[in-house]
């Protein structure tokens, strides 16, 4: 993925340019990273489903590395909000307003 991983001081007002208020870009963005987050935990569970047995001993457990590095991989992921802020920024998320009267 191009998000980058380590901290990022984002400018207030760029953030708040699109809808022309802060508050209502940040809840755009925490509604699209919650996506994010909830697509990634489905995948994550799917993939260590096919891991799940009957029967658990431990040297199974300390043995199957396959499944150790599938949650590496995704605990190396760029977090969420990183990535919906980057695509709020690129104008890659689309937002609409329930009522007419929110948007006046």
């Amino acid at each position: 993925m191009a998000t980058n991983q380590s901290l990022i001081t984002r400018d207030n007002d760029k953030i708040a340019i699109p809808t022309g208020n802060l508050y209502e870009s940040v809840s755009i963005i925490s509604k699209r990273a919650r996506q994010i987050a909830s697509k990634n935990k489905e995948e994550l569970s799917n993939k260590l489903s096919e891991f799940v047995s009957a029967v658990d001993n431990l040297e199974e457990v300390f043995e199957n590395r396959e499944q150790i590095e599938i949650s590496k991989f995704y605990e190396r992921m760029p977090k969420p909000t990183s990535i919906a802020t980057d695509e709020f920024l690129e104008s890659k998320v689309y937002w609409r307003y329930n009522d007419e009267e929110a948007q006046q």
